[in-house]
């Protein structure tokens, strides 16, 4: 499974950033995921207000993500 690896960082802390992981449905390879992650990542910033997206990425998923 491949996830989506969001990198933000407090709004109002820059200096503190955090990895997110937003799991892709099973059938989703990592190139493909390129394409797929799009649309998440606005609807990730709108849910996440006090985070800026600083960049993302795709990777393997793990169980921790399911």
């Amino acid at each position: 499974m491949i996830a989506i690896v969001i990198s933000a960082c407090l709004v109002g802390n820059p200096s503190v950033c955090k990895d997110y992981r937003v799991p892709l449905a099973v059938e989703v390879d990592a190139k493909r995921c390129m394409f797929e992650a799009q649309p998440h990542l606005p609807k990730w910033a709108e849910q996440h207000p006090n985070w800026m997206i600083k960049s993302w990425r795709c990777a393997s998923a793990d169980s921790q993500d399911l």
